[in-house]
């Protein structure tokens, strides 16, 4: 696969971008003067928090911000073609043809309904004069190409059968399909275990080496872009802060603002972490899993199937005010054993001992008075937030459920719940779509305060949210335990962030507990192979080491 022979010039010329959205009776700049430029062959990381702008330039190459009542200033040119003012044919070569987009969700990227093969094959045929047959023979061929095993076969699968880094790989195939001079990849491994993330980044190298294509790829993490681009572009409020290599930029950056998202960056070489906690010696056991099991009733077509294990003979402790972090990739069980740590799911098999009293198998109504000492906080505060409720009143229901009456009193600890978390007490009456992403995880750590917890188990609680929330929120649990002494279950793919907040680690894969030790010997002397590459995934911040780490790999892939 090759792309085409490219015009005289860059591949992409951008100039002085302004994008306004619509809101209200007026317009919110969204991007302000942004300017780049792109060779054939080059890629640039564009990097910043969330609401920095960072998506909507990357719309802008695709001119997809068309329709939506934005205004739109300034030039975007991709490979000769305007994408402010293309129309009809021009625009539809320009999106496919010329330049294709791999989005961060791609189960709302793809289509339930339709298997992945017959929707990249449609792309192709929109784009192509060519037969039904040829375009699925496309489709098995870019599907193969981006590393799904038995293409033919699993062309006709539909999106759900896919893990999310395979869905990921399909966008990806979807992409390549008119090969492309220009790849668009959005956050492309957000929510992403570190060795998917990996294989994912590395896939995109080896495109963008074989085809000659241009690539650009948005992040908040600056470690994605350390060996995957050639330039970096932070922008802050919608304007660029900073361009250049990616060896300066990360190097020896010239902005406080780069040096603060380069700061925010969690490392598994750095223990001393802002959020850190110091267990006591002396702590007592507060929760102890002995051999815990968890299965999962499957059913077929026709009738019912083997069982599905997805927690095997676990067992750990958690002291009181201490943090256990718990890693494994996606489908590991990390986050079935979390639920089954505070009852929201029944151990198939097992004991679950809570201040020395047997709580796995008690009913629904033994456990209640227990409910308020075990807490949760969930991955995703969209789904776990009720939209058609205001966040006081999501903060109040643990209070009620409680026996709480007085509506007064419940008012006043709503209150000093959100200052607590650094919100504002007057927020009360607000909706969660009013907030952002990080604000409404605060949201779900004030709600699971409410009852005076003694454990919160916290579920991928930053797993989407940019380097900087993401601190702050890892900030936030820190100083909670310390003031509050809770203990904590810090349940996370991301294993700089786990090192920077735990005290001890358990290391968890196809549903068993591989390695579990004190956070220092765990990450500094791992025992274990599969620990040992979770490591080696790890993104890290040294261009060189990440490249050399990603030849690493791929001479491992090939060995």
């Amino acid at each position: 696969m090759s792309a085409e022979p490219l015009n005289a010039g860059p591949l992409v010329e951008v100039r002085d971008l302004v994008v306004d959205f619509p809101v209200g009776d007026g317009h919110v700049r969204a991007v302000d003067g942004v300017g780049f430029t792109l060779e054939a062959g080059q890629a640039l990381g564009i990097v910043g928090e969330s609401g920095s702008g960072k998506s909507t330039v990357a719309y802008g190459l695709l001119g997809l911000h068309r329709g939506t009542g934005a205004r739109i200033g300034g030039s975007v040119r991709v490979a000769g073609v305007d994408a402010v003012t293309a129309e009809g044919d021009e625009l539809r070569r320009l999106r496919g043809g010329l330049a294709a987009m791999v989005f961060q969700d791609p189960l709302s990227a793809l289509d339930p309904y339709y298997a992945v093969g017959d929707q990249i094959a449609e792309v192709v045929r929109v784009h192509r004069d060519v037969s039904r047959k040829e375009a699925r023979a496309r489709a098995v061929e870019v599907l193969d190409r981006v590393g799904i095993a038995d293409a033919a076969r699993r062309s006709r699968s539909r999106p759900h059968e896919f893990s999310g880094g395979m869905r990921q790989r399909v966008l990806i195939a979807m992409a390549l399909a008119c090969e492309p001079r220009l790849l668009v990849a959005d956050e492309p491994t957000t929510a992403l275990d570190v060795t998917v993330q990996a294989q994912i980044l590395d896939l995109l190298h080896e495109l963008r080496a074989e085809t000659g294509a241009g690539l650009v790829l948005v992040t908040h993490d600056l470690g994605v872009v350390a060996g995957s681009v050639d330039r970096v572009l932070v922008m802050k409020d919608g304007r660029a802060v900073e361009h250049g290599p990616v060896t300066e930029v990360l190097g020896t950056p010239r902005e406080p603002y780069t040096r603060a998202l380069l700061s925010a960056v969690p490392r598994v070489d750095a223990p001393e972490a802002p959020g850190a906690t110091a267990v006591s010696a002396g702590g007592d056991v507060l929760l102890e899993a002995t051999d815990l099991r968890r299965e999962f009733a499957t059913r077929g077509l026709a009738r019912r199937t083997a069982p599905v294990t997805a927690v095997d003979g676990v067992s750990l402790t958690v002291r009181a005010g201490e943090t256990l972090g718990i890693v494994g990739e996606s489908g590991s069980g990390k986050t079935t054993l979390g639920r089954m740590l505070v009852r929201l799911l029944e151990p198939t098999g097992g004991r679950l001992h809570y201040r020395g009293r047997d709580i796995g198998a008690l009913g629904e109504k033994e456990l209640r008075p227990l409910r308020r000492e075990l807490q949760m906080v969930f991955q995703d505060p969209v789904s776990s937030l009720n939209p058609r409720r205001t966040i006081g009143e999501s903060v109040a229901d643990p209070l009620r459920i409680a026996g709480e009456t007085d509506e007064r009193r419940i008012r006043t600890r709503v209150g000093d719940l959100l200052e607590r978390v650094g919100l504002d007490a007057d927020w009360y009456h607000r909706y969660p779509h009013e907030f952002s992403g990080g604000q409404r995880q605060r949201v779900g750590i004030a709600r699971a305060l409410a009852p005076e917890p003694r454990l919160i188990v916290c579920d991928e609680p930053v797993s989407a949210l940019d380097v900087t929330t993401q601190a702050q929120v890892v900030e936030l649990l820190g100083e909670l335990q310390r003031d509050l002494g809770l203990a904590l279950v810090f349940i996370a793919h991301d294993l700089a962030v786990v090192r920077q907040v735990s005290d001890r680690v358990a290391v968890m894969r196809a549903g068993r507990i591989v390695e579990q030790g004190d956070a220092d010997t765990v990450y500094d002397s791992p025992q274990h192979a599969y620990t040992k590459g979770l490591l080696a995934a790890v993104p890290v911040l040294d261009p060189a080491e990440a490249t050399a780490r990603r030849h690493a790999r791929l001479a491992s892939a090939t060995a």
